[in-house]
């Protein structure tokens, strides 16, 4: 995978991508990245890349024409169209689902935005997807960028490793995940459940099931919404809500 950053801070990124998994994962040639200063392509001849909102209105706007000639910059030299994903309040709320739908393709494109906004033909004619990390507002798009890119990278085969740590993940299977312990057993006086000490896979696989959906219920039962349940786990569920 390749990944294009447009952004007025590259070096903000330094300290995701320049160390722990997502360093590795480089090394490895999981991905690939590049910084777009878009500032770098402005036909300004002051360098801004923003100006006035017609109308009027308080704050600045982010001018189309920086943006347009820095995404064809990228275009001419891929090898097919990439996805371009615009960080924004208004995008698509943000989701497992949707990082692992982002880890299949080859080439992606982050627009990081400042300022009150976008030109809104930045959004209607570049961009492919828009996500939003959350209902609230930051002062940039480049942290949403990262939270992105972080869960992306993480699924792309190699770099966590034990191929099996992304699918337990919380929200691969829709539920938040079991609880977890590691040595020692008895640790001041607090132990760990017997059946993790058991051996037996069977029942340990059914208790991290319950444990989950327990969490799930207890935590996030709106992710429970909708969700076709079997009749062991409907049983647990009836018992959760009479208890």
């Amino acid at each position: 995978m390749h990944i294009d950053i447009l952004t007025l801070f590259p070096e903000m990124f330094d300290g995701v991508l320049q160390n722990s998994i997502m360093k590795r994962a480089q090394e490895q040639g999981a991905f690939s990245h590049q910084y777009v200063n878009f500032r770098d392509y402005t036909e300004n001849k002051h360098n801004k890349v923003d100006d006035y909102p017609y109308g009027g209105g308080a704050g600045l706007v982010l001018s189309p024409q920086p943006i347009f000639d820095s995404i064809q910059s990228i275009k001419d030299s891929a090898e097919k169209p990439p996805r371009v994903v615009l960080l924004c309040p208004q995008g698509e709320p943000y989701s497992q689902q949707k990082a692992e739908e982002l880890s299949e393709e080859d080439h992606l494109v982050f627009i990081c935005g400042h300022y009150e906004g976008y030109d809104e033909r930045i959004r209607q004619e570049l961009v492919t997807d828009e996500i939003s990390i959350g209902d609230y507002v930051l002062t940039g798009g480049e942290l949403g960028a990262m939270v992105v890119i972080d869960s992306v990278v993480r699924l792309l085969p190699g770099v966590l490793g034990n191929e099996q740590s992304a699918p337990m993940d919380s929200f691969s299977s829709g539920l938040l995940e079991h609880p977890h312990y590691t040595r020692p057993a008895d640790f001041r006086g607090h132990k760990v459940p017997d059946v993790l000490l058991s051996g037996n896979h069977a029942k340990i696989d059914e208790w991290r099931h319950y444990q989950s959906l327990k969490r799930t219920f207890e935590r996030r039962p709106d992710l429970l919404e909708g969700r076709e349940l079997s009749a062991k786990e409907q049983s647990w569920l009836d018992k959760w809500k009479n208890s």
